[in-house]
């Protein structure tokens, strides 16, 4: 088999080495015109509180050390360009001898990108004052108007009716369909 569908892989790195990895990759695709093949290359971080002398600080710590999250389509050439970039050890679900791995299961990789405020859509095709309808969560089944688009964060607000009052709802961008 020559490729795959869009997927997201999981790659092991060098542990410590996870943003040089990430930058390397997109200079990689970059330099090889693979950006439409290697989509996102995400690393999975968490805000915590450590205490340092008596003094409380937030600091950014990465969830799953060594490892990378990359979206990509899987073809002979970006599995090439990915498994050869430095700081790359290897697939997570490849069984060695040039065997492709597999893809993330749509669920882990949704569990994956929202416990860290992430979203599988880095693009979403809707502006405000398009009308939506929320396809998960507590508010499943309404719709409602966008009245804020933050791409960055990947969510959005919206205007919906709860209980006959119109409601202001922030969603992440894979909550919702833009209806036509």
């Amino acid at each position: 088999m020559d490729s795959f569908d869009k997927g997201w892989f999981v790659l092991q790195t060098y542990s410590g080495y996870e943003n040089k990895v990430k930058e390397n990759l997109l200079q990689r695709a970059q330099t090889y015109n693979m950006l439409e093949n290697i989509l996102r290359v995400e690393i999975p971080t968490q805000t915590v509180q450590v205490e340092k002398n008596g003094k409380t600080k937030e600091i950014e710590e990465n969830r799953f050390p060594g490892y990378v999250l990359v979206e990509m389509v899987m073809t002979d050439q970006s599995w090439y360009v990915v498994r050869n970039t430095p700081g790359v050890t290897g697939f997570v679900g490849s069984h060695g001898a040039g065997s492709k791995p597999a893809p993330l299961l749509d669920e882990e990789i949704q569990t994956i990108l929202r416990s860290v405020g992430m979203t599988r859509n880095a693009d979403f095709d809707a502006e405000v004052g398009d009308t939506i309808t929320i396809t998960e969560g507590a508010f499943a089944g309404q719709v409602g108007k966008i009245t804020e688009i933050d791409s960055e964060k990947m969510k959005l607000h919206a205007m919906i009716d709860v209980f006959g009052r119109e409601t202001d709802a922030e969603l992440s961008f894979d909550q919702v369909e833009r209806l036509v």
